[in-house]
């Protein structure tokens, strides 16, 4: 098969917090992240949307991009994402509208369909059960392009959205991204005609098959002529091998507390994930870390930089981004300034 990449790079970022920590500690470090990654020449840096998480501050893309938008200098800042139905269409397209008049040319709108939340927390973000259904998406989709000045031929949006505009003068408009981790919003990127971010760093499982329905359903639009496709991976590099291990040690912790309804604190430390990951049975414990492994390439650089590209070549991908959970940000700055280093530079972002 003929090597794709180079592709742009990017960053994902969930501004976690570790044991000890404050959530300004895991914003503060955040913010350190992303002006590693804009020296580093990474094209996008997102941030994801999470509520009543005690492992995770990024709670509030909008406000967040803000603060880093004027915390760097050209890198793209993004939502990865901003979760449609806990908020109003209209207060969604606004926030962005106005981080683009701010940061013209900078700014994604990266949108995904599940809330984020428990359902008690996303019934109190929304004040109302209604639109929080996936038949509910598409419709809340096509009204915050519609908001945002970009119109899709064939697909009306609601006669309230068609009536209003997110911004009274806007010179330019934040790029819309569909985020998914099933068929469901690779399909819809597809007949809307938007790039679509696979979450490859959460669901392995239906990488190729998500990737296979997006180009399958897309037809272009006035946003993309062709399918635009970003894969996500979970990545941690060292200098050897058993550090690498050592250090995603807490990621394998939270991925057990997450798929398992454990409960689910903030990051622990690596020598306490070694200590609780070695009480579990140790049969048990492969079987779920081989389908679940919490940091999917944790190596050193030259051999995450490998996977990568084998990665990139696998899926098409015209992007990818990297995203990692550590105990301490040192070990996520190493991680990006290897790769970077390793990755081809110089490629233009779409």
């Amino acid at each position: 098969m003929t090597r794709r990449n180079p592709v742009p790079l990017s960053v994902l970022d969930t501004s976690p917090v570790a044991v000890g920590q404050t959530s300004g500690d895991a914003l503060a470090a955040t913010t350190a992240l992303a002006r590693v990654a804009d020296d580093a020449g990474y094209a996008r840096f997102w941030v994801a949307e999470h509520h009543a998480m005690p492992a995770v501050a990024s709670t509030s893309p909008g406000v967040l991009l803000a603060h880093l938008a004027a915390s760097t200098d050209r890198i793209r800042l993004g939502s990865g994402g901003v979760m449609l139905p806990n908020h109003p269409t209209l207060v969604v397209a606004e926030q962005f509208a106005m981080l683009e008049a701010l940061h013209p040319g900078r700014i994604d709108l990266g949108i995904g369909r599940a809330p984020g939340a428990d359902p008690m927390t996303a019934a109190a973000l929304r004040r109302t059960v209604e639109g929080l259904g996936a038949e509910d998406f598409p419709a809340e989709v096509i009204d915050v392009l519609a908001l945002l000045g970009q119109d899709l031929p064939g697909r009306a949006p609601s006669l309230r959205a068609a009536r209003l505009s997110a911004t009274p003068v806007a010179t330019s408009s934040p790029q819309v991204w569909l985020l998914g981790s099933s068929t469901f919003s690779a399909e819809l990127a597809g007949t809307l005609g938007l790039p679509f971010s696979y979450a490859h760093h959460f669901n392995t499982g239906h990488t190729l098959q998500a990737a296979a329905a997006y180009r399958r359903a897309f037809h272009p639009s006035p946003v993309l002529d062709a399918p635009r496709l970003m894969v996500s991976a979970s990545v941690l590099v060292a200098d050897s091998d058993d550090e690498a291990e050592y250090l995603s040690g807490p990621s394998r912790v939270m991925a057990l507390s997450l798929r398992t309804g454990r409960p689910l604190g903030p990051i622990v430390s690596p020598e306490d994930a070694a200590r609780e990951l070695a009480a579990l049975d140790p049969t048990a414990a492969a079987d779920f870390f081989a389908r679940v492994p919490g940091t999917q390439v944790a190596t050193t650089a030259d051999r995450a930089v490998e996977e990568l590209a084998a990665l990139v070549e696998r899926t098409g991908a015209d992007e990818l981004m990297v995203t990692g959970t550590a105990f301490d940000v040192a070990t996520r700055v190493h991680t990006l300034e290897q790769v970077a280093a390793r990755w081809p530079a110089d490629v233009p972002v779409g």
